[in-house]
């Protein structure tokens, strides 16, 4: 099967929107991945993040994401004069293990993650179409080790399930997206983990 250019149908969407900014409701799971994202999103939408990662082990992992992300926003809309929001769902480990533990077997980036993508985009999106944000997405398209393909396929399933808040198709990757997170990072100093975020993955 052909891969579909998602950056570019994000960008189709754009060209939709004349002098408006519609909101945007973004999930994200650590500070450095949204740099690039971001700098590209806010010229266009009004961007609210959304954390929601208790996928994340240890709970001192996530507690060390959050504080960075809080920072890094802080200073983010200080230096580019932006009004990004943000929101901090509480912790639950354990509550998210439930449906994924059956899964601990299977290898990176099989259905376990798969399973995991999709739970936390959901999530965010039920609160995306709950406040009538006129779309979502996830910055998850950024990393390497994710598939954009994959994840944006969730999120056009997932877009079936709401009747307010549409899917906007991003691939973060693309326009040497990488590259421009990283120069963003370092210059910010960000703590860039090793690991994707869950036990699995660090173990």
């Amino acid at each position: 099967m052909d891969k579909i250019n998602y950056y570019l149908k994000g960008e189709e969407i754009i060209k939709t929107f004349g002098d408006k900014k519609p909101t945007l409701l973004m999930h994200v799971c650590c500070a450095p991945c949204s740099c690039y994202p971001l700098t590209y999103l806010i010229k266009y939408f009004r961007v609210t993040l959304h954390y929601n990662n208790s996928n994340i082990y240890p709970a001192s992992e996530w507690e060390l994401r959050r504080k960075e992300l809080i920072s890094f926003v802080e200073r983010f809309n200080h230096d580019y004069h932006s009004d990004v929001k943000l929101i901090i769902v509480p912790y639950d480990h354990e509550g998210y293990m439930k449906e994924l533990r059956p899964y601990k077997d299977e290898p990176e980036r099989g259905k376990r993650c798969i399973l995991c993508y999709t739970k936390r985009m959901r999530e965010a999106y039920v609160y995306a179409n709950d406040n009538r944000y006129d779309y979502f997405t996830t910055v998850m398209s950024i990393s390497r080790q994710k598939d954009s393909q994959v994840l944006n396929q969730i999120g056009c399933e997932l877009a079936k399930e709401f009747d307010y808040t549409k899917y906007f198709y991003c691939d973060f990757k693309k326009n040497d997206g990488i590259k421009k997170g990283i120069a963003i990072r370092d210059q910010y100093g960000l703590y860039q983990q090793n690991y994707c975020g869950c036990e699995y993955s660090h173990r």
